[in-house]
């Protein structure tokens, strides 16, 4: 498309001229990558600086003036960006607080023709790697969704350039590359991406989820953004280990060793532009500057959000100024040029090193191919820009041409170089090919790191314990805490213990027992709502106990970081329907173990008061049942604890627990509940509790029914036995402490005496808790059915604030009783 105006001189907006050249440069054959010499693919006649000076582009959006010629000038949507090194060095100079005189021990790598030719390397490496995923996409031997990066390879040459091994690594989707950068076995990618055993995640993550332990390649994560907070946790502990003493053995296990003194160990987040428009970029930059997190935040700008064009949804792309009100410094650098992307990148991540903090990075760039290979990218200009860019602005032939013409390198060098290349990869697609598929029973294996009857009671502590304790904690600090420690057992032992006061003993006993737990809450400081998190950042200071601000999807993905990393977050939530803010952080810690095969643990507790309580009067929003939300999340443990004893002994389970668990405590029953605890005792987390038994003669009788019920029905239920027994019937109360995995033999024990089944449950009709119990006894234990289950469950209406509106919708004592007099005189 273009615009002309009348005179002998035009303004071009937008024109993109097709040409033939453009399939080889992504051909679906890895034979393509393989240029002739002499032709534009070697880049002699490429798109170069020294082309591009006769635009006039002073900004990254811009027209172009021309003067009429027999040839259309080619102008994309999105013009090129004109960004030499001395602009590149005055944004350091100004940003960075860099010297001339220190800029200039980056610019040896100019004629470092070694180091020149890695970068090449590492370029040609992502190249032949995508175009090989392509074929192999095309035919069938890779399925799924997958995200190819070409054009965009100054990154990956980047991150092998500056990047260490033991640095903390976080992408998103489209992720193979940074992963070979990183030192993630080429082989290992192929296989995963081929779903084979031998892949890095034995088959179980995919072209989206790519994660290797040893290099701390930690993903690979689909959701858009959700990397971020992650990236934050990982980052922080970093600090964590420098503050507590405490660094990784061989097998990235904790281990009483101090980190070195010159530990400048730091985290880096890829992110697109169009992602870093999401709210989670404002909660990273906040929390790493508050922090001071060594957090290198890496946002590869290539203009489209998905294949829509950015500049139409988003009103600023400068992502690399957006840390300016934090006080986190952010650079500009051109993807065409490599040796600049190395150059700048490194001094960014050289500033993080050193200790000053976060930073931003931002590599404008273009991507030759579509949002995936099943894209029909029909969104505007996107084929025509695709295809301008291939020719234009590719970093391989930059490269090529500008260091050939320069006399650096000869043809005949950088041919065989992607000779080299290009055979590694066919032997990585050959390792691939020939690899077994993983078995089928692996699926289960990894649906939990712990087993779900594992006895915590058994589980050693670190022999470390005690010597971190004691240099991390003052005497009077400590003195403090066991104080408190101790008037809190003595409430347990007489009975007066209420369920907040019972899991704050919990997480202070171990807390001190294993000084890898840490703690995130919001009022942290002050105790929050019912006391969970008192005195912990007293005690262990900020950076184990953490007040976080009022979002809980950030400070939940900041544990997931931590707990990939050797720690034990737990995570306190003023109440659990808050949580629907962290469903995809709640989400994606369900899925972490399994994903990775088995790599990473997620030993990550979420504990909070929420349910439903008759005449609660807290309105619809504070009474969602989270905790039926959460049912179909896989890998999750899921349990309840109406009493201080449950909640006390579940909760020192879950902090053991090196997966993902839920605790949901009755909100209303957080400080009026009490009674005795048994101390230094873990539950399981697989039990339900049989907390009333039907008398012979009921049974005999046939009017006997088994209750299940958990939270706030555990009291209804309670209060309502002596009304039934009164009736002539009576019930096999059974507490539902795990919701997840489902204690069947105790619900089956009992329903062989009753052959009744009645469930108060606290969630809705239409997806709850009980729809769930009701199919799982339907179909593993109809036999012992005398009668349909009865379920006395939430309305499907959303809970109303007036008590006479909210009868109809949620169910009480009441409606128990109605309920087992309804089943037993064959009332359905």
């Amino acid at each position: 498309r273009r615009e002309r105006s009348s005179s002998t001189k035009k303004t071009v907006n937008m024109y993109f001229r097709r040409t033939a050249l453009v399939s080889a440069i992504c051909a679906t054959s890895v034979a393509a990558f393989t240029f002739a010499p002499n032709t534009r693919h070697v880049s002699n006649n490429a798109f170069s600086p020294a082309a591009m000076q006769k635009y006039d582009i002073s900004a990254k959006m811009s027209t172009v003036t021309e003067t009429e010629t027999s040839e259309d000038v080619v102008v994309p949507m999105r013009p090129p960006i004109t960004l030499p090194w001395d602009e590149i060095s005055t944004q350091l100079t100004e940003k960075f607080g860099y010297t001339a005189e220190d800029l200039e021990a980056y610019n040896t790598l100019d004629n470092d023709k070694e180091a020149l030719l890695d970068l090449y390397k590492a370029m040609n490496k992502a190249r032949a790697f995508e175009n090989a995923c392509n074929q192999a996409y095309m035919q069938g031997k890779i399925r799924g969704f997958m995200h190819l990066d070409n054009g965009q390879e100054s990154i990956p040459a980047l991150v092998e350039y500056a990047m260490k091994n033991d640095d903390k690594k976080y992408s998103y989707y489209r992720e193979h590359t940074h992963a070979i950068a990183s030192g993630v076995d080429m082989g290992a990618v192929m296989a995963e991406l081929f779903m084979k055993e031998t892949g890095t995640c034995k088959g179980a993550g995919g072209s989206m989820h790519i994660f290797d332990k040893d290099t701390y390649f930690q993903g690979g994560w689909a959701l858009v953004a959700e990397q971020l907070p992650y990236a934050a946790g990982a980052a922080k502990s970093i600090l964590l280990d420098q503050a507590l003493g405490l660094s990784d053995n061989e097998d990235i296990e904790k281990v009483n060793v101090a980190p070195p003194e010159d530990d400048d160990r730091i985290g880096v987040v890829f992110v697109g532009e169009g992602g870093s428009q999401n709210g989670r970029m404002a909660e990273i930059l906040n929390a790493a500057a508050k922090d001071n997190l060594p957090l290198l935040i890496l946002t590869i700008d290539n203009g489209r959000a998905i294949n829509t064009f950015t500049p139409d949804i988003a009103k600023n792309s400068d992502v690399y100024k957006q840390g300016e009100h934090y006080g986190v410094p952010g650079l500009l650098v051109d993807g065409l040029n490599v040796a600049d992307v190395a150059k700048g990148g490194k001094a960014v991540i050289d500033y993080i090193r050193s200790g000053k903090g976060p930073a931003m990075l931002q590599v404008h760039t273009y991507r030759f191919n579509g949002h995936s290979p099943a894209d029909p990218e029909h969104e505007r200009g996107r084929k025509e820009e695709k295809a301008w860019a291939r020719v234009n602005q590719d970093p391989l032939k930059e490269f090529e041409a500008k260091y050939i013409a320069s006399g650096l390198f000869t043809e005949d060098e950088l041919k065989a170089t992607r000779k080299e290349i290009l055979a590694e990869v066919k032997q990585a697609v050959k390792f691939a090919d020939e690899s077994q598929m993983p078995p089928v029973t692996l699926a289960k294996e990894l649906e939990y790191p712990d087993a779900p009857d594992t006895d915590y009671n058994l589980k050693p502590a670190p022999t470390f314990a005690d010597e971190v304790n004691a240099r991390t904690i003052s005497t009077e600090q400590m003195d403090t805490i066991q104080a408190h420690i101790s008037s809190l057992r003595e409430k347990a032992v007489a009975g007066e213990i209420s369920v907040g006061d019972a899991i704050n003993l919990a997480i202070h006993e171990e807390m001190l027992r294993d000084p890898t737990t840490t703690i995130h809450a919001e009022d942290l400081q002050a105790g929050s709502s019912y006391d969970i998190p008192k005195l912990t950042q007293q005690t262990y200071g900020q950076i184990r106990a953490a007040d976080e601000i009022i979002d809980e999807g950030h400070f939940i993905g900041k544990a997931l970081g931590e707990a990939m990393n050797g720690y034990r977050p737990i995570v306190e939530l003023m109440n659990t329907n808050f949580g629907i803010y962290g469903m995809a952080e709640i989400s994606s810690a369900g899925n972490t173990y399994a994903t990775t095969g088995g790599q990473f643990d997620m030993p990550m507790t979420i504990i909070g008061a929420g349910g439903t309580a008759p005449n609660q009067a807290l309105g619809a929003e504070h009474s969602q049942p989270l905790h039926a939300y959460v049912m179909g999340i896989p890998g999750l443990k899921i349990c309840t604890a109406a009493s201080p004893d449950a909640a006390y002994g579940i909760t020192k389970s879950m902090i053991r627990d090196n997966g993902p668990c839920f605790l949901f405590c009755p909100v209303k029953m957080m400080k009026e509940s009490k009674g005795k605890v048994d101390l230094d005792k873990c539950m399981p987390l697989n039990k339900a509790a049989l907390l009333h038994e039907a008398s012979q003669s009921a049974v005999d009788s046939g009017n006997a029914v088994t209750v299940l019920t958990y939270l706030h029905g555990v009291k209804e239920a309670q209060l309502s036995i002596d009304e039934i027994k009164a009736e002539g019937f009576d019930i096999d109360l059974i507490e539902l402490r795990t919701l997840k995995p489902l204690d069947m033999e105790t619900i089956s024990k009992s329903l062989a005496r009753t052959n009744k089944l009645c469930i108060l449950d606290e969630s809705t009709k239409s997806g709850g808790v009980g729809a769930t119990i009701s199919a799982a006894v339907s179909e593993e234990l109809f036999d012992l059915l005398d009668a349909p289950v009865k379920r006395l469950c939430m309305d499907d209406a959303p809970v109303p604030y007036a008590s006479s509106m909210e009868e109809a919708v949620v169910k009480r004592g009441a409606d128990l009783v109605q309920g087992v007099f309804d089943i037993c005189t064959k009332k359905w």
